[in-house]
């Protein structure tokens, strides 16, 4: 296997407190911390461990959004990656244009395996690994808590809701990673200052010949409700009796 695509997401960052705008038109992000999306950050620290097993030459990332996506692929080649691919667009894209987009760029670099998170932690879609896998007529393994590579074929321990289920799956794929596939790497400040000559190539969605779709529309953006109050009980009659007048008993 030649190479591994990675795709990486910019999204707010996870200790980051959501606040709704006034008018309800989205979430605040100006001024906001932005990180890569966790489960692309576990993607990508999943293919930098099968290069480093010898069973990969190379690991690109790739990301797809304005100039602050460069930011998120800085902290890919910091980690490790060998080189990044940044699509460049002021839209936001929906999961199938994603998709499109890096059918792309998979053409262009036939990777033997793509890699991404299972979902983003702002649209919460899970929908882009699946879309990808169904336009390049590739097997997927979605969900993904185990991966092994051997030849021309991998196996993958998937998380369904039953249990775990093992697959067998030919290569090329798509493989969406779940949480407990690994714990990726602490970023160090050496390897910061490498990833400032790591080759970052930066390619207009327009090139691509993408042009994108509005097929959702948001209507309005609201914060949950408060959590109401608790209330103190001396004792286990107490509370069976305040159940009971709950109807949760």
């Amino acid at each position: 296997m030649d190479r591994i695509l990675v795709c990486l997401k910019r999204a707010v960052d996870y200790n980051v407190r959501i606040r709704v705008k006034t008018d309800g038109s989205g979430v605040i992000t100006d001024g906001v911390k932005m990180s890569v999306n966790p489960f692309d950050e576990i993607a990508l620290e999943e293919a930098l461990r099968i290069r480093e097993k010898g069973e990969t030459g190379e690991v690109v990332v790739v990301s797809i959004g304005t100039d602050a996506c460069q930011q998120q692929l800085r902290v890919g080649l910091a980690m490790g990656a060998d080189r990044a691919i940044h699509v460049r667009t002021d839209q936001a894209l929906e999961p199938l244009d994603i998709a499109r987009v890096l059918i792309r760029i998979a053409e262009a670099e036939k990777p033997g395996l793509i890699m991404l998170g299972k979902q983003a932690i702002d649209g919460d879609n899970n929908q882009t690994g699946q879309m990808l896998a169904a336009l390049w007529e590739r097997p997927q393994a979605t969900f993904v808590s185990e991966l092994t590579i051997s030849g021309a074929t991998a196996t993958a321990v998937r998380e369904v809701d039953a249990g775990l289920e093992t697959i067998e799956f030919e290569l090329p794929a798509v493989v969406t990673s779940d949480l407990r596939l690994n714990e990726p790497r602490y970023v160090k400040m050496p390897d910061i200052m490498k990833a400032k000559r790591k080759p970052l190539t930066t390619t207009e969605l327009e090139e691509l010949g993408i042009t994108p779709q509005t097929r959702v529309t948001v209507l309005q953006t609201a914060a949950p409700p408060a959590r109401q109050k608790g209330k103190m009980v001396a004792d286990a009659a107490e509370l069976v009796a305040e159940l009971k007048r709950m109807d949760l008993a």
